[in-house]
């Protein structure tokens, strides 16, 4: 799940940092997403949230939460 998260968010953002962290104990149902980027420059981190969940929206199927 990390890998896969990482890399749409890698390709989606071109990040100058990205850290992607299973904290659920391993069952990849909560992650911890720490990610800096020019394309939130500017943009209210609500905003910045719902980028980064458009992203995600297929992830979110087996995800039951997203700390961002």
């Amino acid at each position: 799940g990390e890998a896969r998260i990482y890399g749409k968010l890698q390709e989606s953002f071109k990040p100058s940092e990205l850290l992607v962290q299973d904290v659920s104990g391993g069952c990849g149902s909560f992650y911890a997403i720490t990610i800096a980027s020019d394309a939130f420059k500017g943009m209210p981190i609500v905003k910045q949230h719902r980028m980064v969940n458009d992203v995600l929206k297929q992830e979110f199927e087996g995800i039951h939460g997203l700390q961002v």
